[in-house]
């Protein structure tokens, strides 16, 4: 069943659906993880959420004459783009990814051992990038960025990733970002990225990363770019009256011990209570910590980097 076959039968059971339309490798969409992790726990198993990968660095898009110099400005430009989101910047950028495919695949194949598993692994892979300062753009790489998640089937995920399905679902997901509702075409607004839709090398364009669309038998409302809380909350209430909760914040050990892995900005929307928890690992990052549970650590690429919080 393609996409907009399951839209189709998403509004006919009156269902309501959100796509995001993503990237793992993609500094605005890591930006916004504490306002999308906020969303997910408010809308729970009131809505059915996907995420549609555009593939932001693509297989045919020609190297840079000058990869040095290439890698140097793209790490300017998520410098400026961390400045407006509080998120995490990798101390050192190896490189531009040469590739979002590997990440894409990865993604969309961890989807198929279960909701928490994919939402874990994606984390890792924007991690990979943000934190480590080593994009997961090969296959290999992408593998490696994963190992240890909880739960996480490994050896499935990499014949999934090599599989023909996996591949034509994201390419579904690339051509359906490519058809963007006539509503993001020109955006305006005071966010540093208000989410016009982007002209791509084909001639058309694509949403700009992330985008947020819901649907509904009421209607449709799209939210682009890097927005605040609250105009993703005035899309639903919207669409459907009441459908957004304001869910209770656990406290800090429990958020963390849910999470696995949490930003300052994100402990501040998820968690209730004196930061960060005793037993909380902490990663350094270029401006600020990046917050790791201790069963997290043990396991993760960046466990080398980590140091207990202060009691």
């Amino acid at each position: 069943m393609d996409s907009a076959d399951t839209t189709q039968t998403a509004e006919a059971a009156g269902v309501v659906e959100v796509v995001e339309y993503t990237d793992p490798l993609c500094p605005w969409a890591w930006g916004s993880e504490p306002v999308f992790r906020g969303l997910r726990a408010a809308l729970a198993g009131r809505v059915r959420w996907r995420r549609a990968y555009c593939v932001l660095f693509d297989d045919d898009d020609d190297p840079p004459p000058d990869p040095a110099a290439e890698t140097a400005w793209y790490a300017r430009y998520i410098e400026d783009v961390v400045a407006h989101t509080g998120a995490p910047r990798a101390r050192r950028l190896s490189r531009v990814a040469a590739s979002s495919w590997p990440s894409s695949l990865a993604a969309k194949a961890a989807e198929r051992q279960g909701g928490e598993v994919a939402e874990w692994v994606v984390r890792r892979l924007r991690e990979s990038v943000f934190v480590l300062g080593e994009p997961a753009d090969t296959v290999a790489l992408a593998l490696s960025a994963v190992r240890g998640v909880p739960g996480l089937d490994h050896e499935r995920l990499a014949s999934d990733v090599a599989s023909t399905t996996v591949r034509e679902a994201v390419l579904a997901d690339r051509a359906e970002a490519r058809r963007p509702v006539a509503e993001v075409l020109s955006v305006r607004g005071g966010s540093p990225h208000p989410g016009a839709a982007k002209e791509t090398a084909e001639g058309g364009y694509r949403y700009a990363l992330p985008t947020l669309l819901v649907r509904s038998p009421a209607g449709l409302r799209v939210v682009p770019g890097w927005r605040p809380y609250e105009e993703y909350a005035a899309a639903f209430e919207e669409l459907s009256p009441g459908l957004l909760t304001v869910p209770a914040r656990p406290a800090p050990s429990e958020a963390l011990a849910r999470y696995r892995s949490l930003t300052g900005p994100e402990a501040a929307v998820l968690s209730d209570g004196p930061w960060p928890p005793r037993d909380a690992v902490r990663v350094e990052t270029g401006n600020g910590p990046l917050w790791l549970h201790p069963d997290e650590a043990a396991v993760h690429p960046a466990r080398d980097l980590g140091t207990p919080a202060t009691p």
